[in-house]
């Protein structure tokens, strides 16, 4: 396939994203590590794109590496503590001059105008104030943190006045006092707390990972709601690095509060944040407050979307034909999977009370969708919904996908296995296999 040929689908599988995301508010935020990084001049150029788009971004990035750079450079002493910075007087002026220094440098990629760069001519502009007031977190578990400090309030109304202006608002791990003082604030605390008090769509967490959460036995973990990512960080996080445990921390906690989607996405990769915003499968790990897989009842507004996802299936054979108008008189019987808000798959139960069956039929996933357990997930809803319903058996009809019940439980049985009712339209012509399992208790 040529370029031009596989830029088609991909371009139309961003479309609704591009129109949903258009006056969006994202905050995004990133290791300072980013910044020394080839990868980094990339990302800036992703960042334009994304306010091109329509996007409202806040950018918050940390600066530890440099601030350690400063700090043996100027041969100072300084610490951390709890994925915190301590430090004080001459020190205090080092992590300051590091952080300075990320600041200029991000602000000139995100002002460069070459004639290669995708956005060149788009004007963006970076405004930065004092947004966020902090004080002193003073003595924890009986260690003084001098200059580290927490947020106390954070002034969304001037950060909405500049994204309300087009300007694309960066922000430092520094915070002030009323008094005068500055205070080394935590990237995850700063980035939660603005995207709680935005009441951001997306906030993004860009982290020294490969692409997005694993366990320890490196099975990607792609989503999460707050009350499962908690439990899990809480039971099995352990190996995370301490950094992704408190971003992932973070982003839960945001979630939790108010903020639609948190990612969670490695910097590895040039493209992993284009991905994950614009493609079905992403790159990392999601959050949000619903499940991004949910399978439900059909509605009327789903008739669409049955005839789009069982064509396919129809078309080579796997499938009994059925039309608009037959979808339309039994849609009470079908369930549809809904991935990231689109319909991902479907299934139909129809009832056999009097013989204590259920017919598992039309079960169907996307293309684009396929080998990721889906046809599991509706295969289970459907089993729960038949044991509420009090029946003992679920069958099925099929002629060419016999090999994937048989691996789920189901054995094969002649049509006299079949209700009455069923047994009498059976089309012997069509050869179906019958196949049958007992609904697990």
């Amino acid at each position: 396939m040529d370029t031009d040929a596989r830029f088609i689908p991909l371009f139309r599988e961003a479309a609704p994203y591009i129109h949903a995301f258009r006056t969006q508010t994202f905050v995004i935020a990133f290791n300072g590590g980013l910044v020394d990084s080839p990868r980094f001049a990339l990302f800036a150029q992703d960042l334009s794109l994304l306010a091109g788009l329509g996007i409202r971004i806040v950018l918050i990035h940390d600066a530890q590496p440099q601030v350690r750079a400063q700090l043996a450079t100027q041969q100072l002493q300084g610490g951390f503590y709890g994925g915190r910075c301590i430090f004080g007087g001459a020190s205090m002026r080092a992590f300051k001059q590091g952080v300075g220094g990320v600041r200029a440098e991000i602000e000139a990629q995100l002002s460069a105008g070459a004639p290669h760069f995708p956005m060149a001519g788009a004007k963006l502009r970076v405004a930065g104030g004092n947004y966020l007031v902090a004080s002193p977190l003073g003595v924890l578990d009986g260690v003084d943190m001098l200059g580290a400090g927490c947020l106390r309030r954070i002034d969304d109304e001037g950060i909405r006045q500049r994204l309300d202006a087009g300007e694309l608002v960066l922000l430092s791990p520094l915070g002030y006092s009323p008094t005068g003082e500055s205070f080394s604030l935590a990237l995850e605390d700063v980035a939660a707390e603005t995207a709680t008090a935005l009441k951001a769509d997306k906030l993004i967490f860009l982290l020294d990972i490969d692409d997005g959460i694993r366990d320890a036995q490196g099975q990607l973990q792609r989503a999460f709601t707050p009350a499962d990512g908690g439990r899990w960080l809480h039971e099995q996080g352990g190996h995370l690095a301490e950094g992704v445990r408190l971003c992932m921390a973070g982003a839960l906690r945001a979630v939790a509060a108010g903020v639609a989607r948190a990612h969670l996405i490695g910097e590895a990769c040039d493209e992993a944040l284009l991905r994950e915003l614009f493609t079905r499968t992403g790159s990392g790990t999601a959050i949000s407050a619903a499940p991004l897989v949910n399978v439900r009842a059909a509605r009327d507004t789903d008739l669409d979307a049955l005839v789009a996802l069982t064509a396919p299936l129809i078309d080579c054979g796997k499938l009994v034909a059925r039309g608009r108008a037959e979808l339309a008189r039994s849609l009470e019987h079908y369930f549809v999977l809904e991935h990231d808000g689109q319909a991902a798959g479907c299934v139909a139960l129809h009832p056999f009370p009097a013989d204590g069956m259920a017919e598992l039929a039309c079960l169907a996933v996307g293309t684009r969708w396929q080998r990721r357990g889906f046809g599991d997930l509706l295969l289970d809803h459907v089993e729960h919904a038949a044991r509420d319903a009090g029946l003992s058996r679920l069958f099925v009809l099929t002629t060419q996908t016999a090999q994937w019940f048989v691996e789920r439980g189901f054995t094969e049985a002649s049509p006299a296995a079949l209700p009455a009712a069923k047994r009498a339209a059976y089309n012997a012509r069509r050869r179906s296999k019958v196949f049958v399992r007992p609904v697990a208790g």
